[in-house]
């Protein structure tokens, strides 16, 4: 069952689509934005044949970007409005090849502090199965906000 976005939520998702759409590289790789809540946001992405590598399969370099961009606008969501955030590690564990179709990620925070963010993304085949799990830490630092 889906839940239903609060306007709120509603409004810092189109928020993000808007400035989604000023980054060369989100729009070059193709991500989505589908939905930004509360310590949490998913993206989504139709692969392209750009996307594979020579074996046919999603490149882990696109899965790890998609799940660094999902976690970190979820890490957006927890912190003080004025602070950046940059990524300090990513581990990301593949554990099924990514074929093809709509792929989804779900990036969630597991805990936000002072001075860093820990998240989590999972990244999931068009069927729904578990394709890659990362893990991520964000350094958080006043000075930056997602909105203008």
């Amino acid at each position: 069952m889906t839940k239903r976005m609060s306007k709120e939520e509603k409004r810092v998702t189109e928020l993000v689509r808007r400035r989604m759409k000023e980054s060369r590289s989100t729009d070059l790789l193709g991500f989505e934005v589908e939905s930004v809540h509360k310590g949490r946001a998913i993206f989504r992405l139709d692969v392209r044949p750009s996307h594979k590598q020579v074996h046919g399969v999603v490149h882990g370099g696109i899965l790890a970007a998609l799940a660094d961009t999902t976690a970190a606008i979820a890490a957006y969501t927890a912190v003080p409005r004025g602070t950046e955030i940059v990524t300090v590690e990513l581990k990301i564990n593949y554990l099924e090849p990514v074929l093809g179709g709509r792929i989804k990620a779900d990036g969630r925070v597991l805990r936000a502090g002072r001075n860093f963010v820990v998240a989590e993304c999972e990244i999931f085949n068009e069927d729904g199965s578990l394709a890659a799990k990362a893990l991520l830490t964000f350094g958080a630092a006043a000075g930056h906000s997602i909105q203008k």
